[in-house]
């Protein structure tokens, strides 16, 4: 019975998917197969093969990899290694190759023959290409085939470089790569126009020959491409899909890169449900976005004929769940985030006491506070909160060159018409023109540069939380250490980052905390910054009274809003209000037009988070509710 329900439950799915709770305990799991496949060949005195990827996903599988060699021996004498693709053309030393990704992650902190590993070459001349790959399939089957391919997936769908529109029957071959591809791997090269247009990968056909398969993927960034992977039809466009017509391929995920499966993003369409509220008012929801019909317009027919019988039978009829969700979503709408003084607030999302609360605002970037929460953040002054903004980092990466020699100028005629000597700014200045002329892409700049970005990005906080209404001694700049390493690749946290964030919380003391809730892509600043403030409070919540009536409030940045289900408060802005918003963006002058790391949406950040808020609007309006200029959007989070 247990099989013919897990059967059920998977039935959209086209092969087999085992999925996580995190990533860390899921490439725990692959590493012991993979060390599992090592010592059972090693006991055969055999080779054992292995297809390796690179990029992010890989990236645990290696250290615990590591860990084994190190504390447990496990040994790779017998580990003969192809790796999947490389950039066309890739010097081996340069930062972005993959022979140094590969080097800094596994093969230098393991036994493994170096005549054993096998990198395609990204500085052959181009005639000589074609011979390289025939000879790179040869090897492969020479050491006697794949025995494990390990791989990840872009966000086009591509395994390797295998671009959308990839025979299934390819081999290894030069690819021009997808701009989307290009796009996402700009943080590394320092802008898009520096990451190479081509890549020498494995194809698809070269992959399909792999005795075991293992696709991983990680973080909510993934889940769209793994639904259309797993779910969806066999398509070019979608290279993946062709893993489901291979023999012995599993995907291995995190909660977050399957939460789109349908199995868990709308469960009732293939099992019988324990219905929670949460769970409640998704499908209701779902039932009303699907049908295109207002909550209280939805029947007990709409409910039969779309996979929710069992909702009504076990909590109908189903006007009264109507009612119910529609009353749900009207108490997150207010109009006071600090909570309405005198009001009966058993029905709304913030308390009511104490009538002025001391509310602060955390920015990771020195820009996210307008971007994410600009309205509500100017609403929360207005109505005469204590109120105060921290800057977590200096945003000091995301400023151009040509606006830090702008700046210089000006300082410079500065010091000239007060009479001022200049000499010694002058030559600062000539030191970073030189140095800027002959700039590598994602070299690290110097640090007058880098000080230079910082006191941009600060003066532009500063002007925005001013035109906020904030007084000066409420705007706070941490400058964490763990940003400070001049590259996108940051330091790790460590306790100085913790104590600063301690220390500025137990100077609040707030009642309020607004945190950047941005958590699909695992590696940026947002997460680890709300990773630094969840440990600072939760260590405060040891010895500090207030913290018990503390509050902790999350927000979106630019690109994604909280699902409807989701959202606890959400607050309407008026067109004024809107406009307010926009002109607290503009301060941010070193953002706009084109900002540095745009993302693959090239939208300025002012027309994301204006159009982001028109479409949760749009989004209560359709379900039924008032028909509000604009919204922004918040989730509580419970330390």
């Amino acid at each position: 019975m247990a099989r013919l329900n897990l059967l059920e439950e998977t039935r959209f799915e086209k092969l087999l998917v085992t999925v996580y709770p995190d990533k860390q305990i899921a490439s725990v799991k692959v590493a012991e197969r993979i060390a599992r496949l090592i010592r059972r060949k090693q006991e055969a005195g055999e080779q054992a093969v292995l297809g390796l990827a690179t990029g992010a996903t890989p990236v645990g599988v290696y250290e615990e990899l590591v860990r084994l060699h190190k504390e447990e021996g496990l040994s790779f004498q017998n580990v003969v290694t192809f790796n999947l693709d490389e950039y066309y053309p890739m010097q081996p030393d340069a930062p972005q190759s993959y022979v140094t990704f590969m080097n800094e992650n596994l093969f230098d902190h393991i036994d493994i023959k170096r005549e054993n590993i096998h990198i395609p070459d990204g500085t052959l001349a181009l005639e000589e290409v074609v011979t390289f790959c025939l000879n790179y399939e040869r090897q492969i089957e020479e050491a006697g085939g794949l025995d494990l391919q390990i791989l990840g997936i872009g966000r086009t769908g591509h395994v390797g470089f295998n671009e959308p529109g990839s025979a299934p029957n390819s081999g290894t071959r030069l690819v021009t790569l997808d701009d989307l591809t290009r796009r996402d791997a700009s943080r590394d090269f320092g802008g898009k126009e520096n990451v190479p247009t081509k890549a020498i990968t494995m194809g698809i056909g070269t992959i399909f020959k792999a005795r075991e398969i293992i696709l991983m993927a990680w973080s909510g960034k993934k889940a769209p491409i793994i639904k259309k992977a797993v779910e969806g039809e066999v398509s070019g466009e979608v290279p993946a899909t062709y893993l489901q017509l291979a023999d012995n391929v599993e995907f291995v995920l995190d909660a977050d890169a399957a939460s789109e499966l349908t199995r868990f993003d709308t469960p009732w369409l293939v099992k019988d449900c324990i219905w929670d509220e949460m769970l409640i008012k998704k499908a209701v929801i779902w039932l009303s976005n699907t049908l295109r019909k207002p909550i209280l317009k939805l029947t007990e027919e709409d409910y039969n004929n779309n996979g929710m019988a069992q909702l009504v039978t076990e909590r109908g009829p189903a006007y009264n769940i109507n009612i119910h969700i529609f009353n749900k979503l009207q108490h997150t709408i207010t109009g006071w985030p600090g909570g309405k003084p005198g009001a009966d607030d058993s029905q709304r999302p913030e308390r009511a006491l104490p009538e002025k609360k001391r509310s602060i605002v955390f920015s990771p970037h020195p820009d996210d506070d307008v971007i994410s929460m600009g309205g509500t953040f100017i609403r929360l002054i207005d109505q005469g909160h204590d109120v105060h903004v921290a800057y977590q980092t200096s945003g000091n990466t995301a400023v151009w060159d040509d606006d830090v020699l702008r700046y210089m100028e000006f300082a410079i005629d500065l010091e000239n018409s007060l009479g001022r000597d200049s000499s010694e700014l002058q030559t600062v200045y000539d030191n970073m023109r030189q140095f800027i002329q002959q700039k590598q892409p994602n070299q690290v700049d110097t640090q007058e540069i880098r000080n230079v970005k910082s006191y941009i990005r600060k003066s532009e906080a500063i002007a925005g939380a001013r035109y906020a209404g904030l007084p000066d001694s409420h705007i706070h700049f941490q400058a964490l250490p763990f940003y400070e390493s001049g590259k996108t690749s940051k330091y790790p946290v460590t306790d100085a980052d913790i104590e600063l964030t301690m220390e500025l919380l137990q100077q609040v003391k707030p009642h309020q905390v607004f945190v950047a809730g941005d958590f699909a892509d695992p590696n940026g600043t947002h997460i680890v910054c709300f990773n630094i403030i969840a440990e600072s409070l939760r260590r405060l919540k040891q010895t500090e009274d207030w913290v018990q009536d503390c509050w902790v409030w999350m927000y979106r940045g630019a690109w994604h809003e909280f699902k409807p289900y989701e959202i606890e408060m959400a607050v309407p802005l008026s067109p004024l209000e809107v406009i307010r918003k926009r002109n607290a963006i503009f301060k941010h002058q070193s953002q706009k037009d084109t900002p540095v790391f745009p993302g693959d949406d090239s939208r300025e950040f002012w027309v994301r988070a204006e159009q982001r808020n028109r479409e949760t609007a749009l989004q209560y309006d359709n379900l039924g509710l008032a028909d509000y200029e604009a919204m922004e959007a918040f989730v509580r989070w419970h330390f």
